[in-house]
C-alpha cells in the first residue's frame, strides 16, 4: 500500500503494528528507500488524533523531513482512533502506555530500524511521550515533549490549584467529538461501518469520569511523572510556550531530571514552534534533527553544551487579545534554577505593593471578573485568544500596585504569593493575578495561579474553612520570562472568581486579606546574559487541499444590565475541505455558549454543541452531533451529553448520558 514520497521516500498510509492481544494499530509511515538495505533510527509520534485527516496537513512536512534526514518516521493512531483496531477508553489510560511501550519494541525489532527509536509530540502526544518514558523501554534512547505536563492534576486542562477550569466540560465536548467519526473505508474495508457503530456503542462519558476525581488521587497520579522523575532515563528536550496553556513543564523538568535534559520556553500559542499562531516562530524541524542526531546517531551535535534553559523574555506591549508577534530577546541560563536569578520580595500594604504596613482588605465574588482572562489554549482559531487589558478585571479585584520601577526589571521564574486571609464560608476560592502597569493605566497580564482554599494543605484532600479563622496560604503562579520597564507598576489583583476560565463556588463568599507578600524571581544581569540563537522556520512542502467552505470564527459578550445575565458566545466554522491525496472530506463546527449571573454563582451554565463529518465524495458521508451541557448548583455538578451518528441522512445512533457530582 506504499505510495510514492519525496527524494527516495515511501509513505504507507497503514502499516499494521501487531499487539500482543491481537489488536492490530495503524501507522502511517515516512520511509527512506535506503533503508531496506541500510537500518536507521526511527522516530514516533503516538496520537488519537487521526492521522488520515485530523492532523494529516500537520504530520506530513514533519515527517517527511524527518525521513529525508534519515529516520523512519511514524505517526501512530492510539488504540480505537482512526485506523487502528480496539477500542479507545481514556486519555493516557495503562492500556494506552503499554501499547506504547510495545510499539516502541516492535519498531526497534523491524529490519529497516536500528533498534535506536525517538518519540515527539505536542499536548496529548507530549504527555504520553513522557509517560512511555518513564516505562523506560529499552529502544528508547530520545524524546521531544511540547505542550505538556508532568502533574495532571496541577497543571492540565482539569484542574488548576484544585478549581475546575472551564475547559474541564470544553474538553470533554471535544473529545466526544473527535472520537465518533469512522475508520477510513479505504483503508479498513467493508468492516469500517462495523467498527464505527462498536465504538460508538462503547463512547466512554469522561465528563463524569473528570469530575468524579476532583482531588489529586491516584487516577491523576497516574502518568504524572513527577511522581518519580528518576523514572526517565532517556534524553528529553522539553519546549512549551508563554502563551500555551502549559508554562510550567520545561522548567520542572530541567530542575528535576537526573537525564539529559533541556528546556525552551519561546513566545508560543499551542502549536509547534514552527507553526505557532504566535511569533517569533522558530525552526522547529532542524532543531528536533540536531537532538535526534545527537542521541540516536551518535553524531557530536552539540546538545549537551546547550543552555540548560533557554526562554524567550517578552517586552511589555500594548495588550492585543489578537497578537501575532512579541517582540523580545532570548536568554539562556547555563543550569537551572539558576543562580542569576535571586528572589525579590514586595510586601502588601493597604493597596500598595512593597513596604508592609498594616491593612484590611474583603473581596467579594464578582462574577463578571474574568472578561479579559483569554482561552486556556491559544490555537489561532479566532480573535480574541490571548488575554486582554485588564482593568476591567483590576477593578473587581483587590490590586495592590508598587512605585513605579527605576529601570527595566526581567522577571524569570514562577512568582509566589503568601497571603493571610479569612473567608466568611466553609468554601472559598483565590484568584491571583500579576499585571504590568504602564504610566498610562493600561494593565497587561504578567502571569496568575489559582487556588481552591479547601485545598489549602495540598491538592490530595479537601478541608472546609472556618469562617473567619485566620489562614496563611501559598498561591504559586505559572512561569514568565517578561521584561516591566522602567517607570512601570506591578500590580497583584486578587479575586473570589474568574469566569468562564474556571468554575465558581456555589455559594457567594468573602474574603478578608491583613498581610500578604509577593516574591518575584528577577534575574539580576539580563542584558549580560547569555543569548541562544534560533533559526527561523524553513521552507516546507505543503500538503496540498481544496477548500470547500471557508473558515470563520467569532466571539461575543454580553451584560443584560436589568438581570444581571453575562452570555460569552464562541462560534467557530472550521471549515471544509478535501484533501487531495486521499480524497478525505472533512468538515466541523462547535459552538459554546457560557452563561451566568453577575451575583449568583450557582446560576452558571454552558451548552457546547460539536457537529464534524467526514466523506469521500461517491464513496461514503457519515457525521455526528455533540450536545455537551453542564451547570451547577450550590453543592453539585450536573453534566449531560447527547451523541449522535449519522450515516448519509439515516440517524443510526444516540445515545445520552447524564450524572450529578457533589462539589
Amino acid at each position: 500500500m506504499s505510495q510514492p514520497g519525496t527524494s527516495g521516500i515511501s509513505i504507507d498510509p497503514h502499516m499494521k503494528i501487531a499487539l500482543s492481544d491481537g489488536v492490530q494499530l495503524s501507522a502511517k509511515v515516512w520511509m527512506p528507500e535506503s533503508a531496506a538495505t541500510a537500518p536507521m533510527p526511527a522516530i514516533l509520534e503516538y496520537l488519537p488524533y487521526r492521522k488520515s485527516d485530523g492532523t494529516a496537513a500537520r504530520d506530513h512536512a514533519m515527517h517527511l523531513h524527518f525521513a529525508q534526514n534519515g529516520y523512519v518516521s511514524l505517526r501512530v493512531d492510539r488504540r480505537g482512533c482512526g485506523e487502528s483496531e480496539g477500542l479507545f477508553d481514556d486519555e493516557y489510560s495503562s492500556e494506552e502506555l503499554a501499547d506504547g511501550v510495545e510499539v516502541i519494541n516492535w519498531i526497534a525489532a523491524q529490519p529497516w530500524c536500528d533498534g535506536n527509536v525517538g518519540i515527539q509530540g505536542i499536548s496529548w502526544g507530549g504527555f504520553n511521550g513522557l509517560q512511555i518514558a518513564a516505562l523506560a523501554p529499552k529502544p528508547l534512547k530520545a524524546v521531544i515533549t511540547i505542550g505538556s505536563t508532568v502533574d495532571r492534576y496541577a497543571d492540565d486542562i482539569h484542574y488548576k490549584g484544585g478549581i475546575q477550569v472551564g475547559e474541564n466540560i470544553g474538553w470533554a465536548a471535544t473529545s466526544m467529538s473527535w472520537f465518533s467519526m469512522p475508520p477510513d473505508p479505504a483503508l479498513v474495508g467493508e468492516t469500517w461501518r462495523e467498527v464505527w457503530i462498536d465504538r460508538l456503542q462503547n463512547t466512554p462519558f469522561l465528563g463524569q469520569v473528570w469530575q468524579g476525581h476532583a482531588d489529586r488521587d491516584a487516577y491523576w497520579q497516574h502518568g504524572s511523572v513527577c511522581e518519580d522523575y528518576s523514572a526517565i532515563q532517556a534524553p528529553v528536550l522539553a519546549l512549551g510556550g508563554l502563551h500555551d496553556g502549559y508554562r510550567n513543564t520545561m522548567a520542572h523538568l530541567v530542575e528535576n531530571l537526573q537525564s539529559p535534559v533541556k528546556g525552551i520556553v519561546g513566545p508560543w500559542s499551542h502549536k509547534y514552534p514552527h507553526i505557532s499562531t504566535v511569533g517569533p516562530s522558530i525552526d522547529y524541524l532542524n532543531l528536533a534533527v540536531r537532538w535526534w542526531d545527537h542521541w540516536l546517531k551518535g553524531i557530536d551535535r552539540g546538545v549537551d553544551k546547550d543552555p540548560a534553559y533557554s526562554a524567550y523574555v517578552m517586552d511589555s506591549v500594548t495588550p492585543d487579545a489578537g497578537l501575532s508577534y512579541r517582540p523580545g530577546r532570548w536568554v539562556g541560563e547555563a543550569e537551572w534554577p539558576s543562580s542569576s536569578v535571586k528572589s525579590e520580595v514586595f510586601h502588601f500594604g493597604n493597596g500598595t505593593l512593597g513596604t508592609a504596613e498594616p491593612f484590611r482588605t474583603q473581596t467579594t465574588a464578582d462574577l463578571a471578573c474574568g472578561r479579559a482572562c483569554g482561552e486556556y489554549f491559544p490555537f489561532g482559531f479566532g480573535p480574541g485568544e490571548l488575554p486582554d487589558e485588564q482593568s476591567h478585571d483590576d477593578a473587581l479585584s483587590a490590586c495592590f500596585d508598587s512605585s513605579p520601577v527605576t529601570s527595566d526589571r526581567v522577571i524569570l521564574g514562577a512568582p509566589k504569593v503568601r497571603i493571610t486571609v479569612a473567608s466568611d464560608m466553609p468554601r472559598a476560592q483565590m484568584i491571583v493575578r500579576l499585571c504590568d502597569v504602564a504610566p498610562d493605566g493600561t494593565s497587561g497580564f504578567i502571569s496568575f495561579g489559582l487556588l481552591n482554599l479547601r485545598h489549602r494543605y495540598g491538592f490530595d484532600r479537601k478541608g472546609d474553612l472556618e469562617p473567619g479563622q485566620l489562614y496563611d496560604v501559598e498561591v504559586t503562579l505559572d512561569q514568565t520570562a517578561y521584561r516591566l520597564p522602567k517607570g512601570h507598576r506591578l500590580r497583584v489583583a486578587i479575586s473570589n472568581s474568574y469566569w468562564p476560565y474556571c468554575w465558581p463556588e456555589g455559594r457567594s463568599f468573602k474574603l478578608t486579606l491583613s498581610a500578604g507578600l509577593l516574591e518575584l524571581p528577577m534575574h539580576q544581569s539580563p542584558d549580560q546574559a547569555f543569548e541562544p540563537q534560533f533559526d527561523a522556520p524553513i521552507d516546507v512542502e505543503e500538503r496540498a487541499y481544496r477548500v470547500l467552505r471557508a473558515a470563520t470564527e467569532a466571539k461575543t459578550r454580553n451584560e443584560d444590565q436589568n438581570s444581571g445575565r453575562i452570555t460569552l458566545k464562541l462560534t467557530g466554522d472550521h471549515g471544509r475541505r478535501e484533501d487531495l491525496e486521499n480524497g478525505l472530506i472533512s468538515d466541523s463546527d462547535m459552538t459554546e455558549t457560557w452563561e451566568i449571573e453577575r451575583d449568583n454563582p450557582a446560576s452558571a451554565h454552558v451548552e457546547i454543541v460539536w457537529n464534524r463529518g467526514l466523506a469521500r465524495e461517491g464513496e461514503f458521508a457519515v457525521r455526528s452531533r455533540v450536545v455537551t451541557r453542564m451547570w451547577g448548583q450550590e453543592d453539585q455538578f450536573f453534566i449531560q451529553q447527547k451523541l449522535e451518528a449519522w450515516d448519509g441522512d439515516t440517524l443510526i445512533f444516540e445515545k445520552n448520558f447524564q450524572d450529578s457530582i457533589d462539589r
